[in-house]
């Protein structure tokens, strides 16, 4: 199984560590995993704001990088689910989408493909999970409230593979941060106070860390508890599962 990795341009930018940390998780599972060079933003945030065309050039770039792998895992749900969602559309042509069928999250991966069983790392810690709602309703990582489905967390099994940690949900467990990208520039003051009462569930868990699946989530909290002097920390998923290996 060859894996290529894919790490978004914000990632790669701002959130490094992620990009090392998925790296090693998947090295140490025993993984084929190569990082093509050259590549770069997968077009969401052109597509996001109304410029589509612009994406389309970038769609076709990442089928030529990616063609010769079995899976393109990626440390981000909305990325990923971008890619997988719109490619198909936004290139026209059926055989010209197949790499972009093949993008996976890394918690998909791990959970759904690899089903990941053993021992992880070790992160001695109280965490509440942030459920992103590109993982939610978009790459089915958790079960949406508004379902009437059996409830489930593709995030939570893995960490319970982490030896030391405790897992923790907040009350509205998938409830949205208020980030959504073009949405935290265009309408701030609703973002920031979405922001505010996201923040103020996780922190009534007793937590010490908020993880999730994407970083532009954790970043968007995180700004949140800086300008507020709140004492809680942010952690990709990722970076739990591979601490300490």
């Amino acid at each position: 199984m060859k894996i290529g990795l894919f790490i978004p341009c914000y990632v790669d930018a701002v959130y490094p560590e992620v990009g090392v940390a998925t790296y090693k998780l998947l090295r140490h599972l025993g993984l084929d995993v190569s990082y093509p060079q050259g590549q770069t933003c997968c077009g969401q945030p052109m597509a996001n704001a109304g410029f589509e065309k612009d994406a389309v050039p970038l769609a076709r770039q990442f089928e030529e990088r990616f063609k010769a792998f079995d899976y393109v895992v990626a440390p981000s749900v909305s990325c990923t689910a971008f890619v997988r969602l719109n490619y198909e559309r936004l290139l026209g042509h059926d055989h010209e989408c197949l790499t972009a069928r093949k993008a996976i999250d890394v918690v998909e991966f791990l959970h759904d493909v690899m089903k990941v069983s053993q021992p992880l790392g070790r992160f001695p810690h109280k965490v509440s999970l942030h459920n992103s709602c590109h993982g939610v309703r978009e790459l089915g990582l958790s079960s949406p409230s508004e379902q009437h489905v059996a409830k489930f967390n593709k995030m939570k099994d893995l960490l319970r593979l982490v030896d030391g940690i405790e897992v923790v949900e907040p009350e509205r467990p998938d409830e949205c941060c208020g980030f959504g990208g073009m949405f935290a520039i265009e309408e701030t003051a609703v973002s920031a106070q979405m922001g505010r009462d996201k923040l103020q569930r996780h922190i009534a868990t007793g937590a010490e860390y908020v993880t999730g699946p994407d970083s532009s989530c954790l970043m968007h909290l995180s700004g949140v508890a800086r300008k507020q002097g709140l004492n809680i920390q942010f952690k990709h998923v990722v970076e739990i599962l591979a601490a300490g290996l």
